[in-house]
C-alpha cells in the first residue's frame, strides 16, 4: 500500500510565495503593518501546500520583510527592504558555500559588527533585539520559529553598527545562512542554550561594552558550528540509512 505523500515544501513553490508576496508589497496591496491573512487561507488562495507557504514566510522573515510574531500573526515589516532579483541572484550563487567557510566568513564580520553595535547601536536596535531575544525564549520548542528571530536578531545587529556596507554585507549572509539552516534546525537540540547566549550579547550591547560583545558573538558563532555539524551529520546518517532501505533495481 502507497504511502501518503507528506507536506514538504517545493523549492519552486517556495520561490513562488516570495515572488507573489513582493508583488503584493510592490503595488501597494500590501503595507507596512498590514498582517497577512491565516495560513490555511492564505495557501488556498496561493493554491500551494502550507509547508511551501511556511518556508516562503520564513525566507521573508529571514530577510527582515515580513515580522513574524509569536501567538499574533505575520506582519509586513515596518520600511522592508528592496526586494530585487538580485537579492534572490545572489542567494541562489552562495548555495554552494561549505559550513566552514560561511563560518569562517561570519566570526570574522559578525564578531566586529557586535563590537560596532556595543559603540554605536541606538535605543530602537536595543529595542528590537530585546523583542527578537523575547520571541527566541517564547519559540525554542519550535525550532523552524525560532530560527526566523535568531536571523532577525543577527541582522538587527549589523543594522546597530552604523556602517551600511558591513549591513549589506551580513544581509547577503543571512539569506544564504537560512537557505542553510531551516533545512537542518528541527533537529536542533541546544535552542534554550542558544537563547541565553543571545540574551547576554544583547545585554553586552545595550551595556556599551564591545569588548564583551565581541567575545560574546565569538562564542555563540564557535557553539553554532559544533552544532552545525552535529546536525549535519544527523541528516547525513538517516539519508545513509534510507538509502540502504530502498529496494534494488
Amino acid at each position: 500500500m502507497p504511502r501518503p505523500k507528506k507536506d514538504k515544501p517545493d523549492t519552486h513553490r517556495t520561490m513562488q510565495v516570495v515572488d507573489h508576496i513582493r508583488k503584493l508589497i510592490e503595488d501597494g496591496t500590501l503595507q507596512p503593518g498590514d498582517k497577512i491573512p491565516p495560513e490555511r487561507e492564505f495557501a488556498q488562495m496561493l493554491k500551494i501546500s502550507r509547508a511551501s507557504l511556511r518556508t516562503g514566510i520564513g525566507y521573508l522573515a529571514a530577510m527582515g520583510v515580513m515580522k513574524v510574531r509569536h501567538g499574533v500573526g505575520t506582519f509586513v515589516a515596518d520600511g522592508p527592504p528592496d526586494l530585487g532579483k538580485s537579492s534572490f541572484d545572489l542567494m541562489g550563487a552562495l548555495h554552494g558555500f561549505q559550513p566552514w567557510q560561511m563560518f569562517e566568513a561570519r566570526l570574522i564580520l559578525e564578531s566586529n559588527l557586535a563590537a560596532l553595535a556595543a559603540e554605536r547601536g541606538k535605543e530602537e536596535h536595543h529595542s528590537a533585539l530585546a523583542e527578537e531575544v523575547a520571541e527566541m525564549y517564547a519559540t525554542f520548542e519550535k525550532p523552524a520559529e525560532y530560527l526566523i528571530h535568531d536571523v532577525s536578531f543577527h541582522r538587527t545587529i549589523a543594522r546597530a553598527s552604523g556602517n551600511p556596507i558591513l549591513a549589506a554585507l551580513m544581509e547577503t549572509i543571512t539569506s544564504a545562512l537560512y537557505d542553510k539552516r531551516r533545512k537542518t534546525v528541527e533537529r536542533s537540540r541546544d535552542l534554550r542554550e542558544s537563547a541565553e547566549l543571545h540574551r547576554e550579547i544583547y545585554k553586552a550591547i545595550r551595556g556599551r561594552k564591545p569588548a564583551e560583545a565581541r567575545r560574546l558573538m565569538e562564542q555563540h558563532l564557535r557553539l553554532a558550528e559544533v552544532s552545525q555539524n552535529t546536525e549535519d551529520e544527523g541528516t547525513r546518517k538517516r539519508n545513509a540509512a534510507a538509502a540502504a532501505r530502498r529496494p534494488t533495481t
